[in-house]
């Protein structure tokens, strides 16, 4: 009876590992086009470009194109490629790893320890939707390729500023936003109408009180620029709503409501090339950081 559950385990777990898509080996190159989506010129191009960076930085940049993850988790094979590569110096840990799926619509950017003080997860989710994604539903991929790899250098070096860096981005997924945006504005929603129902100098206390709850939450969710609208209307609507209320009673509004007078209750062709050759990861080690995106 062990031998058999011995035997059926270790099925089990050989029936994973052939499961699993198998990493490529480097062979010398930064760009792996193995779902041929990019022109022979590109590849080249990118090839020269990633060499050069290196030479210059000593920081490792490569990039795997695939058909599809045959349904492994994108962030998991991610790490997996940029583990077995060993991108980065071994002492400073400084590899990018660009992996595109083309048939799963998917894409990810790994960024090593070393990196991601300069590249935290919220530039590279910023790279992937202003210079992927819009090139990529296009299917121009050699587009969006190049100002990825453009991207990432800028931000590394501190000087990447995209389109939306007006002030109304925060570096945050739409349903991350939507998710935190709920649960503060719940909040922030239930002071600010205790504040109008209180009367006297309680209620302006706790009108004034919730102004830096306003400033900072709303701009840390949604950017600057977009918190400040937010925090605008607080401060000016909050007193013609309190000013109208008094106005109008408050036993009138709800009576008006249906609610009783006493209380009642109330978010593309492909290339391969060696380029630089004979390219090799330098032992850099990955922890997850990064970010991921579809288009």
């Amino acid at each position: 009876m062990k031998k058999l559950l011995a035997l059926t385990s270790c099925l089990f777990v050989a029936a994973l590992l052939v499961a699993q898509r198998p990493v490529p080996e480097l062979w010398g190159m930064r760009v792996h086009d193995e779902a041929r989506v990019l022109s022979q010129q590109v590849v080249q191009q990118l090839e020269t470009q990633l060499k050069h960076y290196e030479d210059s930085t000593s920081n490792q940049i490569a990039i795997l194109i695939i058909p599809s993850l045959n349904g492994e988790v994108l962030e998991e094979y991610a790490l997996r490629v940029a583990e077995y590569w060993k991108l980065g110096q071994k002492d400073k840990d400084n590899g990018v790893l660009l992996l595109i799926a083309i048939d799963d619509r998917a894409v990810r950017i790994e960024v090593g320890y070393g990196l991601e003080g300069v590249l935290p997860d919220a530039i590279c989710n910023r790279i992937i939707r202003n210079e992927i994604i819009p090139n990529f539903r296009r299917d121009d991929f050699d587009a969006g390729v190049s100002a990825a790899v453009t991207a990432i250098t800028q931000a590394i070096g501190g000087e990447y500023v995209s389109d939306d860096a007006n002030g109304f981005d925060s570096g945050m997924t739409w349903q991350e936003q939507a998710l935190i945006g709920v649960f503060v504005f719940t909040i922030l929603g239930v002071f600010t109408f205790i504040g109008l129902k209180l009367k006297g100098g309680q209620s302006w206390f706790l009108y004034v009180f919730l102004i830096p709850f306003y400033a900072t939450f709303p701009a840390s969710i949604f950017g600057f620029k977009a918190g400040m609208a937010i925090l605008i209307g607080y401060v000016v609507l909050w007193p013609i709503l309190k000013f109208y209320f008094k106005r109008k009673g408050w036993d009138t509004m709800q009576s008006s409501s249906g609610g009783s007078s006493r209380g009642g209750g109330w978010v593309s062709g492909g290339g391969w090339s060696s380029g630089g050759g004979g390219f090799s990861g330098g032992g850099g080690s990955f922890g997850g950081g990064g970010s991921s995106g579809r288009w």
